[in-house]
């Protein structure tokens, strides 16, 4: 069976002075695991432009089916990898249209103006494309160069989750030829929170990625939809995990007073 490699590469001066735990790269670890992919690197570097350009250039040498980043893609002035990224590629920074759009949709609903350190948001490697941010602002930027398949992600953790899950949904056509599955339930009256060490438990037991969204509001009215995915050369294998995972979580759910509202 041919190998998918991936690599993951975390920017930010916080994970390496140890001021923020690197709970990104697990998860999206995880995620590309759960997906059929082996993960063989993971890189931290500081918000520097060489080294931005360094992890890039070097990640890319190794040949990975596909290259993650997480981190410095927001509007202050140590948000650099947007250019760390154009440089590695040799590639000209232009405003993107699309992602342009996104920014005044979203600042326009609030009625604030885009100003150059907003604008920065939208301002990209030359043919990427602009991945939606339902969690927050600065859309994911991906890009194929010689083959490999590059995502530039947010650092703070909802908006780097939301951006990968939509780039996997909508953008991942490639991958590897393992069968691929997932299925998902709406969970009412128990708290995110509340379920998490459940779920913990579970992700460890099965070996299968499971991420609870929210829906509704944490303390008042909590709905969670709830996402089981995995991978295997062996359909009728995944299937089995992914069923015994879906009907053991249900039945916590029920147990913690909570209501299925769809399945």
């Amino acid at each position: 069976m041919e190998i998918w490699y991936a690599e993951i590469i975390n920017i930010g001066n916080e994970i390496l002075t140890g001021r923020t735990i690197n709970t990104n790269a697990s998860h999206i670890a995880r995620r590309l695991t759960s997906l059929g992919y082996t993960v063989r690197r993971i890189t931290v570097v500081r918000d520097e432009i060489e080294e931005i350009v360094s992890a890039f250039r070097e990640a890319i040498n190794r040949r990975p089916r596909i290259i993650i980043s997480t981190g410095g893609l927001g509007p202050t002035y140590d948000d650099k990898t947007n250019e760390g990224l154009a440089k590695a590629l040799n590639i000209e920074l232009e405003l993107n249209e699309i992602a342009y759009k996104m920014l005044l949709e979203k600042y326009s609903k609030l009625n604030i103006e885009i100003t150059e350190e907003r604008k920065k948001m939208a301002i990209m490697p030359k043919g990427s494309i602009p991945v939606e941010n339902n969690a927050g602002v600065a859309p994911g930027i991906l890009i194929v160069y010689q083959g490999i398949t590059i995502l530039a992600t947010p650092g703070v953790p909802k908006e780097m989750e939301d951006v990968l899950e939509n780039f996997i949904k909508k953008y991942l056509k490639d991958r590897p030829s393992v069968k691929y599955l997932e299925t998902s339930f709406l969970l009412e009256g128990v708290m995110e929170s509340t379920i998490a060490p459940y779920v913990k438990q579970l992700v460890k037991k099965y070996d299968l990625y499971i991420k609870t969204h929210p829906k509704g509001q944490e303390l008042s009215k909590p709905i969670l939809e709830i996402q089981i995915a995995g991978s295997s050369e062996n359909e009728a294998e995944i299937k089995e995990r992914i069923q015994k995972a879906l009907e053991e979580l249900k039945e916590i759910g029920v147990k913690l007073g909570g209501t299925i509202i769809q399945s």
